[in-house]
């Protein structure tokens, strides 16, 4: 991508607005010091639009950019149902899950697990988390952003990884969550405000500079193929590495909507600490499932900016070898001088937004869970910020190291899935059962746990044609089991001593939260059934 001089003032503007915010915020008044509370919940004070907009600036990144975009243009419009379907669980995670998390005052997942479970528990999936959010979700936004930049900008592969690292860490360090939710409202607005022009004109270009609306209408009938959200078996084929594939392996049919991809989905929003963490920081509860729904309602636009852009890319037969390649190689060829600035300006966004996101949640979970807990048991305030800035260097170093190792993957968003997948249904089978059964148990969580890895690796070999969605609705039926037959064979049928007791209103009555939630709910069938 050739900048014009106004790009590169664009996209600087945009790098030193957000580094000077994320400073400004961090500041303390005189006489206070950081602690824990204002690093890694941003002093509990965050409001509804807040919340709502870093949501999304966290969950979108190089990942949705590059790697559903290149899903779109491999198996088209049906990868929105990852979007679509996270919509809908929002309302769920805010309705039935938030009210217990903030009654109990958190600070990260583990912790919860703990006062519900005992500390093996809490240690056991803290080590997990750390694990998955460095070696999966840090490594996977560092490669794949990198790579949008070599294919648009020509920036080496280890050039853009290590940029993309400094710029994350050189506001989000210091001022921890505060200044990431923060900075997250003007990620947002390039975000979004970006992604859509780049649709736009890509759309104006496909149908001949007579607007978006006849390129959209042109698309619809020039790729139609690619605007079912419901696969069936042998109905859409896409080349993968020279080979012919079923896209119903990725996205089986009617599974979708009634399998396992609410485990992902609920596991993702409902015990991922990234995302949660935001909500935690909440000034109450009617500000945490407000700005969850308005999280929603973006969710809904989001495949218009990450998912058309493939469409188009396939439609156009675009010259590229990996799926991964069209979001760049869509930039290069529509996106005009004067305007490139503020479109990668709107991929950085959602790369450096999810970068920070990431390195505070996993210093948060490092410095809660495993330091406070088993290295200093005494540390003070001062001790546990310093060490969690410390971490979030070093998580942020091993990311870089190994983030050019995933080069080759065709679809990078498809590995995160299903490896992810592979531990998701036993950690949302504890969550659920902590949250809304009283009799499981310390040792029903810890083997189920233990067994969400070696029961998925044995069903991906030994059942090779299931596809990976419906591994984890079954994996996760066999969780809830485990847990129920340990638990009632433990307890003789009573209730557990760290049952949670749901008793009287302990859900939101907001009036404006309900209507919210009956539009996004009304929203969502209109779109799965125009594309059925």
């Amino acid at each position: 991508m050739n900048f014009a001089t106004i790009d590169y003032v664009v996209f600087g503007g945009y790098v030193s607005l957000i580094v000077f915010l994320g400073l400004w915020v961090s500041r303390e008044k005189k006489g206070h010091e950081k602690n824990t509370e204002d690093y890694f919940l941003a002093s509990k004070s965050l409001p509804w639009w807040a919340i709502g907009a870093s949501l999304i600036a966290s969950n979108i990144s190089a990942e949705q950019f590059i790697g559903m975009s290149g899903s779109g243009f491999r198996v088209g419009l049906a990868i929105a149902t990852y979007e679509w379907m996270a919509a809908v669980t929002l309302l769920i995670v805010a309705y039935f899950f938030l009210p217990i998390y903030l009654k109990k005052g958190i600070f990260t997942m583990p912790q919860f697990l703990e006062v519900r479970y005992d500390s093996r528990v809490r240690t056991l999936l803290a080590v997990f988390w750390l694990l998955v959010y460095v070696f999966v979700n840090l490594t996977s936004v560092l490669y794949l952003g990198a790579l949008a930049m070599e294919g648009i900008m020509g920036v080496p592969l280890w050039t853009g990884v290590i940029g993309l690292a400094l710029f994350a860490g050189l506001y989000s360090v210091y001022g921890g969550l505060k200044a990431v939710a923060w900075t997250d409202v003007v990620q947002v607005i390039f975000l979004v405000g970006g992604g859509l022009l780049t649709t736009y004109l890509a759309l104006d270009a496909f149908g001949g500079s007579q607007g978006a609306l006849v390129g959209f209408q042109r698309l619809l009938s020039e790729a139609g193929d690619r605007f079912n959200m419901i696969l069936f078996k042998g109905e859409l084929m896409y080349e993968d590495a020279g080979e012919l594939k079923d896209a119903y392996d990725l996205l089986p049919g009617l599974s979708v909507l009634l399998g396992g991809m609410w485990i992902a989905n609920l596991f993702y929003w409902g015990c991922n600490q990234y995302i949660i963490q935001r909500a935690l920081a909440a000034k109450s509860l009617k500000e945490a499932q407000r700005g969850v729904a308005f999280a929603g309602y973006l969710k809904l636009l989001l495949p218009v900016v990450v998912v058309i852009p493939g469409i188009v890319a396939y439609a156009l037969n675009a010259p590229i070898g990996r799926g991964d390649e069209a979001y760049p190689w869509l930039l290069n060829a529509y996106v005009g001088p004067g305007l490139k600035g503020l479109a990668f300006a709107a991929l950085i966004a959602a790369i450096v937004s999810s970068l920070a996101s990431m390195m505070n949640s996993t210093a948060t979970i490092f410095t809660m869970d495993i330091y406070r807990h088993y290295i200093r048991k005494g540390a003070s305030e001062h001790q546990m910020v310093k060490i969690g800035r410390l971490v979030a260097v070093l998580c942020l170093v091993v990311a870089v190291l190994l983030a050019p190792q995933l080069a080759g993957l065709d679809q990078v968003f498809q590995y995160i899935q299903e490896y992810t997948g592979m531990v998701s249904p036993g950690v949302l089978a504890i969550f659920m059962m902590g949250l809304f059964w009283k009799k499981s148990t310390p040792n029903a969580a810890l083997v189920s746990a233990l067994m969400s890895i070696p029961l998925s690796i044995l069903m991906k070999y030994a059942l090779p044609g299931l596809p990976f969605i419906d591994r984890m609705g079954v994996a996760f039926l066999a969780s809830i089991l485990l847990i129920v037959v340990i638990s009632l064979l433990e307890t003789k049928g009573k209730d557990h001593e760290k049952g949670i007791a749901i008793e009287g209103d302990w859900r939101s009555t907001d009036p404006v939260f309900a209507v919210l939630a009956f539009g996004i709910l009304g929203i969502t069938a209109a779109l799965y059934i125009i594309f059925w």
